[in-house]
C-alpha cells in the first residue's frame, strides 16, 4: 500500500475579498462599538449576568443593551434562541455593508457558512426544566428547532432568501474560522458567487458555564473582573466565557473589483489540522496547530517571514497560550505583532474565531493593531512580541487569525491587505 504524500500538491492562489462585516459582541452591538472598544483595549468581563444567576461561575463578557426587533420580526423573534438572534443581526450588518442587493445577485449561488458548537442552549436548558417541573405536555413544539445548531445558517438563509448551500461547522472553538475557510472553498469551487459566513454562540447557560468551572477552565483570578481575562501574561489562569457572532460576506475577488465594491481585506489562504493529541488539551509543543498555520502559508504562497500580525486564539488558559506561542516562534519567529482580543471580548467559543475574522481584517485596513487588554506582565518564557498597553501603528500587508479547539481542532486564515 502506497503512503499518501507529505506535502500537499501547489494550489493556484486565490483571494476571497471581504465585503462586508458584521460583529455582534459584549463590546458592543455593531462593528464601530466593537471595534471602538478592542482599540481602546478595554475589558467587558462582569458579574450579575442574569442568566448565570445562583451559579458560583456566575461571571462573563455578555452581550447588554441588545434589542434584535429592529432586524427581526416580532411575531418570529420568539421563535428564535439567542444563538440564531445573534447570528441575525450580524448578518444584516454583514450584507447591508456590502453593498450587495438581494434583489438583483442569483439567490442559487448565495451560500450560507456559519460556525456554531452547541446550538440553543439556552432553549434546551429551560425547556429540559419545564419538562421535569410540568411535565411533557407543557415542553414547547418549538423545542427542536430552537436548539438545533443549523438553524442559525437557516435563518440567515431565509433573511436574504440565500439559496445555495446552507452548512454549519462544528470544529469547537475553531468554528468560525473553520466557517470562513470552508466559505472561501465554495467560491474556489465555482459553487457559490457570495458566501455570507461567520460564527455565533450563546453558551451563558448555568450547566454549560458550570462545566467549564469544574474543568478549572476559567479564569480564577476574580478581584477585578473587566481585567480578568488577561492572555499571555504570566499571572493568566484561565478565560471569560462569552457570547457573541461576527459575519463575514466573501466574493470572488474579481467580483468585488467589477462592482466597485469597498473591499476590507483579502482571505488569501486557509489550513486545518488535528492535534490527535488529547480530549482537552492541546499538543504541548503546538505541532497539530504548526500544521494549520504551515497549511495556510502554502495555500496563500506566502512565506513566514512575510507576515506581519498575528491575531491569536490567545484565550488566558495555561496550556493553550504556551503551545501556540511556541507554533508562531517556530514557524514566523519574533517578528509579527501578536494581539488578542480576547481580553476585551472573552471566550465565545464557536463565534471567536469569526469575531477574530473581523478584527484581523480592520487591522489590515486601518493599520491599527488592538492592544491585549489586562496583559500587565508577559510571560517571560513565551517569547512573542504581544502589543499590550496600547495599540500599535502598523504597515501590515500578511496577517494570520489562529483558531484552536476541544478534541484538538485547528484553523487558521491568511488574510492580506487590498
Amino acid at each position: 500500500m502506497s503512503r499518501p504524500p507529505t506535502t500537499a500538491p501547489a494550489r493556484t492562489r486565490f483571494d476571497a475579498a471581504i465585503t462586508g462585516v458584521g460583529m455582534v459582541t459584549a463590546a458592543g452591538v455593531g462593528v464601530e462599538k466593537s471595534w471602538e472598544r478592542m482599540r481602546a483595549g478595554a475589558g467587558t468581563a462582569a458579574t450579575g449576568v442574569p442568566a448565570l444567576a445562583g451559579i458560583p461561575a456566575g461571571f462573563a463578557c455578555a452581550v447588554t443593551d441588545f434589542d434584535p426587533s429592529g432586524f427581526i420580526d416580532r411575531k418570529q423573534m420568539w421563535r428564535l434562541d439567542r444563538s440564531s438572534q445573534l447570528a441575525l443581526v450580524a448578518a444584516h450588518e454583514a450584507v447591508t455593508s456590502s453593498g450587495l442587493d438581494r434583489d438583483s445577485w442569483d439567490a442559487t449561488r448565495v451560500g450560507v457558512v456559519l460556525g456554531n458548537g452547541i446550538g440553543g442552549a439556552a432553549t434546551w436548558e429551560k425547556q429540559h426544566h419545564v419538562l421535569l417541573e410540568r411535565g411533557p405536555r407543557k415542553v414547547s413544539p418549538l423545542l427542536i428547532p430552537m436548539l438545533s445548531p443549523n438553524m442559525g445558517a437557516g435563518y440567515i438563509s431565509m433573511m436574504f432568501g440565500a439559496l445555495g448551500p446552507s452548512l454549519v461547522t462544528a470544529t469547537a472553538c475553531a468554528s468560525g474560522t473553520t466557517a470562513v475557510g470552508m466559505a472561501r472553498e465554495l467560491l474556489r469551487s465555482g459553487v457559490c458567487d457570495v458566501v455570507i459566513t461567520g460564527g455565533t454562540e450563546a453558551p451563558l447557560v448555568p450547566s454549560l458555564i458550570t462545566g467549564f468551572s469544574q474543568m478549572r477552565a476559567l479564569a480564577g483570578r476574580r478581584d477585578d473582573l473587566s481585567t480578568t481575562s488577561r492572555p499571555f501574561d504570566a499571572d493568566r489562569n484561565g478565560f471569560v466565557p462569552a457570547e457573541g457572532a461576527a459575519v463575514l460576506v466573501l466574493e470572488r475577488a474579481e467580483d468585488a473589483r467589477a462592482r466597485g465594491a469597498d473591499i476590507r481585506a483579502m482571505v488569501s489562504g486557509y489550513g486545518a489540522s488535528a492535534d490527535a493529541h488529547h480530549a482537552t488539551a492541546p499538543d504541548p509543543d503546538g505541532r497539530g496547530a504548526e500544521l494549520a498555520l504551515r497549511a495556510a502559508l502554502r495555500d496563500a504562497g506566502v512565506g513566514a517571514d512575510e507576515v506581519d500580525h498575528v491575531n491569536a486564539h490567545g484565550t488566558a488558559t495555561l496550556l493553550n497560550d504556551a503551545a501556540e506561542a511556541r507554533t508562531i516562534r517556530r514557524v514566523l519567529g519574533k517578528r509579527p505583532a501578536v494581539t488578542s482580543v480576547k481580553g476585551v471580548v472573552g471566550h465565545s467559543l464557536a463565534a471567536a474565531g469569526a469575531i477574530e475574522a473581523v478584527a484581523t481584517a480592520l487591522t489590515l485596513e486601518e493599520g491599527r493593531i488592538p492592544p491585549t487588554a489586562n496583559l500587565e506582565s508577559p510571560d517571560p518564557e513565551l517569547e512573542l512580541d504581544v502589543v499590550f498597553k496600547a495599540g500599535r501603528d502598523v504597515r501590515a500587508e500578511v496577517a494570520v487569525s489562529n483558531s484552536f479547539g476541544f478534541g484538538g481542532q485547528n484553523a487558521v486564515l491568511l488574510l492580506t491587505a487590498t
